[in-house]
């Protein structure tokens, strides 16, 4: 596992600055909108929260909570992505405070936060039981996991197909690049079952209730296959501890 997770890591210090200019162009776009508006279906309103960011990347979803005024952390496993989202949230005037750390699991007090979510990062936890749990732990009574995923290693959608904007992520990347996460994938099968019914187990059995999953975000956040778009579907998952 460790070496995966080394492998992850230093795949994603190579991806980290053209990472950044596309989630600012996300950013500017009316998907920062339509992801405040997913999130905010799970969120209790009209109150400051304190919510964990896990695997945040460049910061996309941690600046845009902080922007709604709640005080958010966020951490990811790798270094230069944690330089790249603190750029992120300077340019953006978003106080967020970013920190390394390992997403299966964070180095925080039990019961610090109210919520946590995270986006396109559970795929890669070589070790998701784990980090359900400690999760789980992270929250206090009542607070709320939101996970923005989809089944990279199982699932096949006829939306492959759609042409991608020459500006695509998938477009702009390096050959070298594109066979390296490939490769991830493929390794990354070795420890994932289909999803989202995995998850519902893994979470239950980590002490959640009232689990659900929402498989209408994708064609709601991608109705045009524009330069975020992401071909393959995603879900929402919501837990309450």
């Amino acid at each position: 596992m460790e070496n995966l997770k080394d492998h992850i890591k230093s795949y994603w210090t190579r991806r980290a600055p053209s990472f950044l200019q596309q989630r600012l162009r996300e950013y500017e776009s009316e998907k920062r909108a339509l992801w405040l508006r997913e999130i905010s279906r799970y969120l209790p309103q009209g109150k400051r929260l304190r919510i964990l960011d896990v695997g945040t990347g460049t910061g996309f979803l941690a600046c845009l909570l902080a922007a709604e005024g709640h005080m958010v952390t966020g951490v990811d496993l790798t270094a230069e992505m944690i330089s790249r989202a603190e750029a992120f949230a300077n340019t953006v005037n978003a106080p967020v405070n970013f920190l390394v750390m390992d997403a299966e699991s964070p180095n925080f007090p039990p019961e610090r936060f109210d919520a946590v979510v995270t986006r396109n990062l559970t795929w890669t936890l070589p070790d998701l039981e784990k980090a359900y749990r400690s999760w789980h732990k992270l929250l206090v009574k009542g607070g709320t996991l939101i996970n923005f995923d989809a089944d990279y290693c199982h699932e096949f959608s006829d939306a492959e197909d759609v042409a991608l904007l020459p500006n695509h992520a998938h477009k702009t990347i390096p050959a070298d690049l594109l066979a390296e996460g490939d490769e991830i994938t493929l390794e990354m099968c070795a420890y994932q079952n289909r999803r989202p019914e995995w998850d519902l187990r893994l979470l239950i059995d980590a002490g959640f209730s009232r689990v659900t999953v929402d498989a209408g975000v994708w064609k709601r956040v991608y109705a045009e296959p524009d330069e975020f778009y992401n071909p393959t579907p995603i879900f929402t998952i919501a837990a309450e501890k």
